[in-house]
C-alpha cells in the first residue's frame, strides 16, 4: 500500500506531522477529518524524496501558477481552520519549499503582524506573483469578515484556470513536437544529405533535372546565407513588433486574429470565457461592480474585447446594466449576451456568468480538439510533400545517370 506524508494542525493550531499508509490521498485526508485534524499537505512519500533531491540541483524558480494555487489552497484551509492570519501564514512559510514564495509568504507575514491587512501586503507584490483580480478578491473577504470564503473561491477560480491551460497545453504539445522534428529533418535533409549528393553529381560532369538543380540551389543557400535567414527573421519579428506596439497597430492584429477561421473563434471563446469567470468570481466575493470590471480589463488580452470592456464601463457608470452594452458592442456572442441579460433580470448575475465560464470553457476544449484535428494532418501532409520533393528530384538526377552511355 502506498505511503504518504501529511502536515496538519489541530484545534488549537499546533502542526503535526508524520506518515501514514493509505489506498490514496483522499483516504488520508478523510482519516485526519475524523481524527480532528486540519490536513494542510499530503503528499506522496516517493515523490515528495525526489523533488527533496531534485530542488537543490535548479537554478532560481519563478512562481508559477501551480504554485500560487497550492499556496491559496493551504492558506484557505488554515484560515477555515480557525487559525489566526499571521499564524497561518508563518505555517505557510514553514511549508513551502519554493524559495523565492518563501521569501514572499515571510514578507507578509512581517506586514500583518506590522499591522497592514492581507490585501496591502499582497499589493507590495503586485503584480508578480499576485494580480489585482487575487488581491482585490482578498480585500473584499477582509472588508466583509469572509475571508475564508473569499479565499475558497479564489482556490476555485485558479483551480478552473490551471485545467483550462493544462487542457490547452496538453493538446498542443503533440502538433508541436510533429512540427519541430519534422522541420529538423527537413533541414538536416538539405544541409547535410543533399551536398554530398551534389559533390558525386558535380563530378559525373552531367546536365540535371531542372527539380535537382532547383533543390541543390535552396541547399547551398541555406548554408552559405543561413545567417541572411536568421536576420530576416529577426527583421520580420522587429517589424511585428513594432507594427503592434502601437495602439491602432495591435487593435488591427487582434481585429484580425479574431476574423481568422478556427483560431478566432477560439480566441474569442477564451476571450468569453475569462472575462465571465473573473467577473463572476469578483462579484460573488463582494468586490463592486465597477472595481470588478477594471480588473477585468487588465485580465483580457485581446484589444477589441478591451475597447468593448471599457465601453462597458462607461455605460454603467451611467447608469446601464451588463447585458445592453454588450450586445451593442457586437464582439460577444448572443448566448453570452442572453445569459448574462437573464442573469440580471433575475437577480442571479453571478451565477449566471459562472454558468457563461463553464459554456466556453467547455467550448474552448472543443475547438482546441478541432483545431489539433485540422492541424497535424495539415503539418504531416506538407512536410510530407516536402520530402516527396526532395526525394523525387534526387531520384531524377539518379535515373539521369542511368541513361549515360557505357
Amino acid at each position: 500500500m502506498p505511503v504518504f506524508t501529511y502536515r496538519a494542525t489541530d484545534r488549537v493550531g499546533r502542526m503535526i506531522d508524520g506518515t501514514m499508509e493509505a489506498a490514496s490521498r483522499r483516504a488520508v485526508v478523510e482519516r485526519l477529518h475524523r481524527e480532528e485534524y486540519y490536513p494542510v499537505a499530503v503528499e506522496s512519500a516517493e515523490i515528495r524524496a525526489g523533488w527533496r533531491q531534485l530542488v537543490p540541483e535548479l537554478p532560481f524558480q519563478r512562481v508559477t501558477s501551480k504554485d500560487l494555487l497550492a499556496l491559496t489552497r493551504e492558506l484557505a484551509t488554515l484560515v477555515d481552520a480557525g487559525l489566526p492570519l499571521d499564524r497561518a501564514l508563518q505555517i505557510l512559510g514553514e511549508l513551502t519549499g519554493h524559495p523565492r514564495l518563501q521569501r514572499i509568504v515571510q514578507d507578509l507575514t512581517r506586514s500583518v503582524r506590522g499591522g497592514n491587512s492581507l490585501a496591502e501586503a499582497l499589493a507590495r507584490h503586485h503584480p508578480r506573483p499576485f494580480s489585482r483580480l487575487y488581491i482585490n478578491m482578498v480585500r473584499a473577504g477582509e472588508k466583509g469578515g469572509v475571508l475564508e470564503i473569499a479565499l475558497k473561491r479564489l482556490t476555485g477560480f485558479l483551480e478552473a484556470a490551471q485545467e483550462l491551460r493544462e487542457a490547452i497545453v496538453s493538446a498542443l504539445i503533440y502538433p508541436t513536437l510533429l512540427a519541430v522534428v519534422g522541420s529538423g529533418a527537413v533541414v538536416f535533409l538539405l544541409t547535410f544529405v543533399l551536398p554530398r549528393f551534389a559533390v558525386i553529381f558535380a563530378d559525373l560532369g552531367q546536365a540535371l533535372p531542372l527539380p535537382t538543380r532547383i533543390l541543390l540551389a535552396v541547399s547551398e543557400g541555406i548554408q552559405t546565407y543561413w545567417w541572411g535567414l536568421l536576420l530576416l527573421g529577426l527583421l520580420t519579428l522587429l517589424g511585428w513588433r513594432a507594427a503592434t506596439g502601437t495602439e491602432a497597430g495591435r487593435l488591427a492584429w487582434d481585429r484580425w486574429l479574431l476574423g481568422t477561421p478556427l483560431l478566432g473563434g477560439l480566441l474569442l471563446r477564451l476571450e468569453v470565457a475569462r472575462f465571465a469567470r473573473t467577473l463572476g468570481t469578483l462579484l460573488q466575493a463582494g468586490v463592486p461592480v465597477l472595481q470588478a470590471l477594471a480588473v477585468v480589463k487588465e485580465v483580457a488580452v485581446n484589444r477589441v474585447v478591451v475597447e468593448a470592456l471599457e465601453r462597458l464601463h462607461e455605460g454603467i457608470k451611467r447608469g446601464g446594466g451588463i447585458a445592453s452594452p454588450l450586445a451593442a458592442s457586437r464582439v460577444f456572442p448572443s448566448l453570452a449576451v442572453h445569459m448574462v441579460r437573464v442573469g440580471e433580470e433575475t437577480g442571479r448575475l453571478e451565477e449566471m456568468l459562472s454558468k457563461v465560464a463553464d459554456v466556453y470553457e467547455g467550448e474552448v476544449r472543443t475547438a482546441v480538439k478541432r483545431l489539433i484535428a485540422v492541424l497535424e494532418p495539415a503539418i504531416i501532409l506538407t512536410l510530407g510533400v516536402v520530402v516527396l520533393l526532395i526525394v523525387v528530384a534526387i531520384l531524377l538526377a539518379i535515373f539521369g545517370i542511368n541513361e549515360l552511355p557505357l
